[in-house]
């Protein structure tokens, strides 16, 4: 498999490199394993017009040069608006890439016959996985079935877990109990674990203090500026994550300055040790 070149764009930026979790002088001298992460709401492939273009989201993650990639709002054969097309494998085709896919909403095909019509998040991935699962978060009886997606990923022969979700959006009450579910996942983790996705919450909000227990907001560790990411034309909130576990450190994260959805991707160099 070919690994993406990354966009000379994006290494413009000098590096910003600080610890996410606290390392003693002997971690410090154990040789990390570099990857680069991207978290990603696709807007089912339509740009802030509505624009169907499935195309650009894949040149965005091609010139990312992401080694693992979280996508939200991401079709399979789910409807008209994006063409029924199975959006997590073109786009895991068209980019040699693995993948894994959550599937948070299961409907029935129009036409008997057909595939059925899913909708949730996905995982690409340059390295291996070695496993995936999909655990559906807590909702209300109006509100839309959400999930967390793990993949556990072969890093040059060492194993680090990957997770990705999208929380609701309509209550902050939801959001609690959908964060406290993740957290109890999270806890129970042994392997360098990263989060991201699109939690529909703020920094300063009590959703990502929960979070932020257990695991470290790489931004304000290695971003500059104000990491808006929603939305796209105008950023003017920082809603979209990447979150690290003891072991993971960031070197440099950057908001990538995108219009091809309604979110901009938001990409942060790791190194695992």
């Amino acid at each position: 498999m070919t690994a993406l070149t990354a966009a000379t764009a994006l290494a413009a930026a000098g590096p910003a490199s600080a610890s996410v979790s606290a390392s003693s002088a002997s971690s410090a001298s154990v040789p990390g394993r570099d990857v680069t992460v991207m978290t990603f709401n696709i807007h089912h492939g339509a740009d802030p017009d509505d624009v169907l273009n499935l195309d650009h989201v894949a040149q965005a993650v091609r010139q990312s040069g992401a080694d693992v990639i979280g996508l939200q709002e991401v079709d399979r054969h789910f409807a008209s608006r994006s063409e029924f097309v199975d959006q997590a494998e073109w786009l895991a085709e068209r980019l040699d890439l693995h993948l894994a896919f959550g599937t948070n909403l299961d409907l029935d095909p129009e036409k008997p016959g057909d595939p059925r019509r899913q909708y949730g998040t996905a995982i690409l991935s340059r390295f291996p996985i070695v496993n995936s699962h999909n655990t559906l978060l807590p909702r209300s009886e109006t509100g839309e079935q959400r999930g967390l997606l793990e993949a556990d990923l072969m890093v040059r022969g060492k194993k680090f877990r990957f997770l990705n979700t999208h929380l609701e959006h309509t209550s902050q009450t939801e959001r609690h109990t959908q964060v406290a579910a993740i957290n109890t996942i999270v806890n129970g983790s042994r392997l360098p674990t990263v989060l991201v996705g699109d939690l529909n919450a703020t920094p300063e909000s009590e959703e990502i203090a929960s979070v932020t227990k257990r695991l470290t907001d790489t931004w304000p560790v290695a971003g500059k500026g104000d990491g808006f990411t929603y939305d796209s034309v105008n950023p003017r909130e920082r809603i979209d994550y990447v979150f690290a576990s003891q072991g993971v450190e960031a070197r440099q994260a950057r908001v990538l300055d995108m219009a091809i959805s309604d979110h901009r991707p938001l990409r942060v160099e790791l190194s695992i040790r």
